[in-house]
């Protein structure tokens, strides 16, 4: 039955430093995702300060002598004959403040209810058309953008925004407004620009001079994909995100987005900015699905952290909520390289209106969810079985709801780890994964149940077998491991189906009836995308309660592959 396929060839004695280990990598997947959180929430601690409702714009502090202009009385704005400011001094009165007012997901507080971020932008156009950030605006419930010389903020509404370009397009209520133009000559290093905006959300204007460092610098980051972006030594600080760079003559050269603690400066480059502008402009959105998104990346697992969803984009219609962390996109792992690269090359392959396949963690409901954007297919729990199956087994007294509690279950070899129930506690950890008619080994194995012996010389007690080989996978794929893994000649075959989530590949059997009674068999071969390592988990279901325990195994079982390949 379940267990037929373990020997036990001998014991192998762990070192200290290989059970820690996997001590270390046996926490559930979604404790991996909860880990990520925790490495995002220092970097949004890093990255914080007056620019709150965002989480992308770091900065450093201001550098004496640096500050050009900084006043605060109202001043007379000169503009040409074109209705454009036509001097660096009177380059403030296109600048506005924008404060963001809504909710935001923090990943180490929570829900923030009501929470303004203040940003930069600048007007365009005399009627009110300005450009600022789209992680400066996006997810928020209101925007109050306050005006030069003007106390009482105005209203505006968001027109288009792109989540790849980090840029937005609000039309800010009134008209007759001053605005800036675009620098018409080429952008070289060593150019004398100047930032302007409003650091730390200050109410006080401000312009920071500096040079171009970079024409040309790597654009991904972990919250934006941009393809032309310029590096400066202008200082930014959180809360000058969306305030332009502009020239000795006071024209826009590039959209502020970014600086670091190293003292790098980043602004959205002009021929990036004018190529999407004027669809945002129209009120269409570019490479965007209506997240305020981040990309995470810890060196085994990644996602999209989702600060906040704008109402009525895909992603509000598809589900996503603030909190979530996507998982996967059209199938692929997102940041995977820490950056925003991947998803963002997903999107740009893909119409506004195109079908968006999407795997989310939901850590609020400790839930991994799926469904497809701009479809009536909205976002659900991935497939429990549980939920699915409960119909399938023997009915119960009532007074099995569910386990008490679990543990984590770890081999002596310190490579394997999953959870299972409390009960199941007679376990065989010190197993070599082999056949018993030739007694070759091919890899490690483990086993827990209620009673060991009768789970595999029976059908009546439920159980798991675990095992993990880096030899089969020169002989042998996940499809033909199965195949060598066949119970039709005494359980019911109900068929095989594919199987993933956030770590793993494979496909798993599903079998019935077997010998006669109501349980439920499944078996799983899976493998790491690329890896080397194969692996089996067999389960006996004979109640609800081991249904639960089947969604728990397979939201938690971990292979160490460096451990098993030094074996």
């Amino acid at each position: 039955m379940g267990g037929q396929n373990t020997c036990v060839l001998g014991p192998h004695d762990p070192s200290p430093e290989s059970i820690e280990r996997v001590r270390e990598i046996s926490m559930t997947k979604a404790s991996r995702v909860a880990t990520l959180l925790i490495a995002l929430a220092l970097t949004l601690t890093a990255c914080g300060g007056g620019d709150a409702a965002t989480t992308t714009t770091a900065g450093t502090a201001t550098t004496a002598g640096e500050e050009v202009a900084e006043t605060t009385a109202p001043t007379k704005t000169a503009v040409g004959d074109s209705g454009a400011v036509s001097s660096l001094e009177d380059v403030r009165g296109a600048i506005v403040r924008i404060v963001a007012e809504g909710s935001f997901a923090d990943p180490e507080f929570g829900q923030q209810y009501n929470a303004a971020g203040s940003g930069s932008g600048f007007f365009i156009d005399s009627s009110g058309i300005a450009v600022t950030n789209n992680h400066v605006v996006t997810g928020a419930a209101f925007l109050q953008v306050y005006v030069e010389g003007e106390e009482t903020p105005r209203n505006a509404r968001v027109l288009g925004v792109s989540e790849c370009s980090d840029l937005a397009v609000i039309d800010v209520e009134g008209d007759g407004f001053p605005f800036l133009e675009w620098h018409d000559d080429d952008v070289a290093v060593g150019m004398p620009i100047f930032a302007a905006g409003f650091p730390l959300g200050d109410d006080e204007y401000t312009l920071l001079d500096g040079i171009v460092s970079k024409e040309s610098a790597d654009g991904e980051s972990d919250w934006a994909s941009v393809d032309s972006v310029i590096e400066h030594s202008a200082d930014t600080l959180p809360g000058s995100s969306g305030g332009p760079i502009v020239s000795e003559g006071g024209e826009i050269v590039a959209v502020n987005y970014a600086g670091d603690s190293s003292g790098q400066s980043f602004a959205i480059g002009r021929d990036e900015a004018l190529q999407v502008l004027p669809t945002l402009i129209d009120g269409d959105d570019v490479t965007s699905v209506g997240i305020n998104g981040q990309a995470l990346y810890d060196g085994e697992f990644s996602g999209i952290w989702v600060a906040s969803v704008a109402s009525g984009s895909p992603a509000d219609l598809g589900g996503v909520q603030s909190g979530d962390l996507l998982t996967l996109v059209e199938g692929l792992i997102p940041a995977t390289d820490g950056t925003m690269a991947d998803y963002c090359d997903i999107l740009r392959s893909h119409g506004p209106d195109d079908p968006l396949s999407l795997e989310v963690y939901r850590a609020a409901d400790d839930v991994f969810l799926e469904g497809t954007l701009n479809t009536d297919k909205t976002l659900e729990v991935s497939y429990s079985f549980a939920a699915e199956l409960d119909d399938e087994v023997a009915e119960t007294d009532g007074t099995v709801a569910g386990y008490d509690s679990y543990y984590t279950l770890i081999d002596d070899n310190g490579i394997m780890s999953v959870e299972v129930p409390s009960a199941w506690s007679d376990t065989v950890l010190d197993s070599y994964w082999g056949y018993p008619d030739d007694q070759q080994s091919v890899g490690v194995s483990m086993n827990a149940a209620v009673d060991t012996e009768a789970w595999i010389s029976g059908w009546t007690t439920p159980g798991i077998f675990f095992g993990a080989s880096t030899l089969l996978p020169a002989t042998e794929s996940v499809g033909s491991l199965l195949d060598g893994h066949y119970f039709g000649d005494v359980c019911t075959y109900d068929g095989r189906t594919d199987y993933s989530d956030a770590l793993y590949t494979g496909v798993y059997d599903l079998y019935s009836q077997c010998d006669g009674t109501d349980t439920l068999f499944l078996v799983l071969a899976a493998e790491t995308p690329g890896s080397e390592v194969l692996l089996v988990i067999q389960v006996v279901i004979v109640t609800d309660a081991d249904l639960e325990a089947l969604d728990a195994i397979l939201a938690s079982f971990v292979v160490d592959e460096v451990a098993l390949a030094a074996l």
